[in-house]
């Protein structure tokens, strides 16, 4: 395999990662239903909640990505792009302030431990949960957009992309679970709002930095 075209894989698998956790990371419902698993059922009711949300979101991100790339010819072209990527950061900065103001936690209801469920059922309940949102596609569409994410001419690299952002959204979801199991003494309504104020504010500066950059010419993703 050429040199290039290894560099070339390896960053589109880097901005599924990205992708899979920028989609994944918000603290909406889900989220918040992950952490009551994990809190009063124990870390792999957490973590199979999380694997049936990273289920819906992958059938999500390829309707947006086959969509996309019906309409390559259009976004491709210098001007459209340059006008798609300030859109997808102005999507995405949108999301950040969403995010960072929110309350998830207003939503929060405590469980008892018993009635547990099994596993199958916590997945495929997350999973529902999830899928009844499909505004998350507007979410993919604009990370798509700024990353150049969308390639339909070259199918393996798309293929390794779409695993890639499942991989990114298990990170995420195994991490989370792993914190909310190692600090449950201490985790709390606070713990929530301040990971999901991390969550905005990480998403903010990025898509500003990214907005500004594109403006002046000064940073683009390449298709």
């Amino acid at each position: 395999m050429p040199f290039p075209l290894q560099i070339d894989i390896l960053a589109l698998m880097l901005k599924g990662l990205l992708i899979g956790i920028i989609a994944s990371a918000p603290m909406g419902p889900v989220g918040i239903l992950c952490i009551q698993r994990t809190l009063n059922k124990g870390r792999w009711y957490g973590f199979i909640t999380g694997i049936g949300a990273a289920a819906s979101d992958i059938i999500y991100a390829m309707i947006t990505g086959f969509g996309m790339s019906f309409v390559m010819d259009l976004i491709t072209n210098p001007t459209n792009k340059f006008w798609l990527q300030i859109f997808g950061s102005i999507v995405l900065l949108a999301f950040g302030i969403h995010c960072w103001r929110s309350n998830p936690a207003s939503s929060m209801r405590q469980s008892g431990k018993n009635g547990k469920g099994s596993l199958i059922h916590n997945g495929v309940t997350a999973f529902l949960v999830t899928f009844s949102n499909p505004l998350i596609i507007l979410l993919f569409m604009a990370a798509f957009a700024q990353f150049a994410f969308v390639i339909p001419s070259r199918p393996l690299e798309m293929t390794l992309g779409y695993a890639s952002i499942i991989s990114g959204a298990l990170v995420w979801w195994f991490g989370l679970t792993w914190l909310v199991d190692k600090v449950r003494e201490k985790f709390d309504v606070n713990g929530i709002q301040i990971i999901n104020k991390i969550i905005g504010s990480v998403v903010i500066l990025f898509s500003l930095v990214v907005l500004v950059g594109t403006v002046f010419n000064l940073y683009t993703f390449n298709y």
